[in-house]
Order: C-alpha cells, then structure tokens, then sequence
C-alpha cells in the first residue's frame, strides 16, 4: 500500500476543519510540510494527543530538534522562535519546573478569583467603547479590535506590570511572531522588536518595581542569578504576552462567532438550560482558539497509533482536530452543543493542553471568556454578525486559529447569513 503523500501545512492559514476531518479519516498520526519545505509531523486523534502530550520520551527543548542542531533551519524561519524562545513552552524536567513555579505564583487559582472585579470594570468599559464605535460606524463595529482584544491584552498586561503605551505594539508583534506566512526579514525584524519592547518593559520595572509579575521575575533573577538568565527572563514575558492574550483573543471571538451561527445555543443559556461555562468548553472544543501548536520532538523513534515518529521529528499539537474527533467525541463530533460536557458527552477536550505543559493561564482564560460573553450578551441580546461568516478573513496563520476582524451589528435589523 503506498503511503499517503504529507499534508503541505497552508502557511496563510485558513479554516482548519475540512484539512482536519480529511487527515483524521487516514489516522490520528499525519506526515506534514511545514514551511520552507521542513518536514514534520502532526498529532491529530484525541486519544493519540492526549497520550503524546504526557509521553515521557518526548521533549520541548531545541536541543531535540534534528534539523536545527543539523544547521538546516534559517534565521528567518517563521516559526523558529516557538523552538529557540528561552522560557517554558521549550524547556524540560527541572528547568521547566522552575520557569512554572516562577510564572505560576500570578495565576493561582486565589490570584485569578482577585482579577475577577478587575475583569469586570474593564468588561464594562470597553462594552462602553464597543457601542460608541457602532454608533460612529452607521450600526456596525469590529468586535475583535474594540472588546475580544483589549480586554485580555489589558489583564496581562496589568499582571506583568507593562505600561499602556506598549500595548498596541505588542499585540502587532505577538500577531507577527504567531504568523506562518511571512517572510525571513519581517520574521527577524518583528522577534528583535518584540524583544526591544519587553527589554523597556523590564528596565521600566527594575527603576521602579511594583506588585507585578515582571518585578517579582527581577527580584528573583537578582537575588539568585542562577534562577532566571536575561534570556529566560525576555523568553518568559514574551511567552506570557503572546499566550496571555492570543488565546483568549480567538476564543472570545469564536465563541461569538459560533453562538451567532447557532442562535439556538444562545436560547438555551438565557433560559437556564445552558450555561457560560458551557458556551466556553464548547467553544474551546468545537473551534479551538490554537489550531496546531509547535513543536514537541520525539527523544526516540516513536511509535503512536501505528504511525513512526522518527526521533527528532517536529511535531505539531494538532487541537483543532483532536477538538472534532469523531472517534472520541462521537458522530455529532462536528455539532456545537453547549451541554455537552453538563452531559458527559465524550472526553473533555485538549484545547489547554494536557501533562507537565498544560497551560497555565487557564483558569484566568476561563474567567475572562465567561465574563466577557455573559457580559455581552446580556448588554446586546440582539447582537449578530454583520456580514456573512464566509467572508471574514482568516487569520495568516496555522498556528492560532481565529478571523482577523468580526464586524458585529450591536442591535437586531442587521443579521447576515
């Protein structure tokens, strides 16, 4: 039986799911063609992810990448940074133990139920903001720029004691660093200012320290210099901006996107037989926020669900796919059913990564997505796209997976299909 050809991962992004379903119906394991002709290979069956992601023989550190340590990855390649960043998507066993244990101490589960009066305030505020920009926009704003964007670029900035003058531009290079479409020069540039940016961002809060994360990172680099190298230290807020605030980005804006699809989900929450948290998981699942995540390598020839991952091989978490799985999730694998999980219908998804890497602003991912719908739709029961879902543009990019724009009509009279 001839081997099926790889998958050419498309480097301009696009609506996964069709890709997703056609890879899954060959194997939970697929051979792909990341760009510039790299090959690699992506997870996609739930069972098989879930058991990949805590497999003791596969590692996050470069040092496992073969055709980086062979010399055949260029500066310039758009997705190097997700394997040479300094922080803890890349670093394993006690290291990445001791980058968590530093991070982590801002997003317990006490310090996140602390932000839960600070995301409301801002919610509100920004729902202010989103009806002004309707209002100058003949009934029409771009949901995503004024209220999926700001409010969780605001909280992790707050966190990592980043002035407000810097947030626009972090969020223009965090959508750079995540692209898979652009070329060498813009990838060099756009990781060097980003990394410019987090270094004012840190002079900034070694002049004058606050109650921060990035301060609290400081200290502890300088009272023991073998705990936090600069590196690691810029590596980790960069980490931290990009996930903080991508994630919760595209799941705002898909949940959105799915509860104005399915107006009868929607029903179901204001009569009680649904809830927010339902709308989130549901939507963590059906549409994950990340579609395919770089990269993990095989410390040795692995054999998953039948398929060899040679040892040093690339690897991408494929969600999007896991999320639709019909060999976990069932045969309405491809419905978004907000009680879903209230039902125990299948295993919970692995949209927030499962093991040692699960992420760690999950708690605070949740209860900014569920502030921010319940918040909205009860403001604007009408709400509903203004332009039909087929035209919004994707966004460039395999990674995140999400539209670049939502334009949204605030009140009723408006609704495209």
């Amino acid at each position: 039986m001839t081997a099926a050809r790889p998958h050419r991962m498309n480097a301009a992004g696009g609506c996964p799911h069709a890709d997703n379903a056609r890879l899954l119906a060959r194997g939970a394991v697929s051979s792909v063609v990341l760009p510039g002709d790299v090959p690699g290979m992506a997870v996609l069956g739930h069972e098989t992810l879930k058991e990949f992601l805590s497999h003791p023989d596969v590692a996050k550190g470069a040092e496992h990448f073969t055709a980086l340590q062979d010399g055949l990855i260029p500066g310039g390649w758009p997705l190097r940074t997700f394997a040479t960043v300094q922080g803890m998507t890349t670093a394993d066993g006690a290291d990445h133990r001791r980058l968590r244990s530093l991070a982590g101490q801002a997003f317990t589960a006490r310090r996140v139920e602390e932000l839960r009066p600070r995301v409301e305030t801002l919610t509100a505020r920004l729902l202010d903001g989103l009806e002004q920009a309707a209002r100058a926009g003949d009934g029409v704003a771009d949901l995503r720029r004024h209220f999926a964007l700001p409010l969780p670029m605001g909280v992790i900035c707050e966190l990592l004691g980043v002035d407000a003058e810097h947030h626009d531009r972090l969020h223009h290079l965090s959508s750079r660093v995540v692209a898979t479409d652009i070329g060498p020069e813009e990838a060099v540039a756009a990781n060097r200012e980003m990394v410019d940016v987090l270094r004012a961002v840190v002079a900034a809060r070694r002049a004058a320290p606050g109650d921060d994360l990035t301060s609290a990172l400081i200290a502890a680099r300088e009272e023991d210099g073998d705990r936090l190298g600069e590196p690691e230290l810029i590596g980790t807020l960069l980490l931290l901006v990009v996930a903080g605030h991508e994630t919760t980005l595209n799941l705002v804006t898909n949940a959105v996107r799915a509860l104005c699809a399915h107006r009868d989900q929607l029903h179901l929450v204001r009569t009680g037989r649904g809830d927010w948290a339902g709308v989130v998981e549901e939507t963590l699942r059906w549409d994950s926020p990340v579609s395919h995540f770089p990269f993990r390598y095989p410390t040795r020839d692995l054999v998953l669900d039948g398929t060899l991952i040679p040892q040093g091989t690339p690897v991408l978490a494929g969600y999007s796919a896991a999320g639709r799985d019909p060999a976990a999730h069932g045969p309405d694998a491809d419905r978004f059913d907000i009680t879903r999980t209230a039902r125990g219908s299948g295993p919970r998804h692995l949209s927030l990564g499962h093991g040692p890497h699960y992420c760690l602003g999950a708690p605070l991912a949740r209860l900014e997505a569920g502030i921010a719908l319940e918040r909205l739709f009860t403001r604007f029961p009408d709400l509903d796209l203004a332009v039909p879902e087929a035209r919004l543009p994707r966004l460039p990019s395999f990674v995140g997976n999400s539209v670049r724009t939502l334009p949204v009509r605030l009140r009723g009279g408006g609704a495209v299909r």
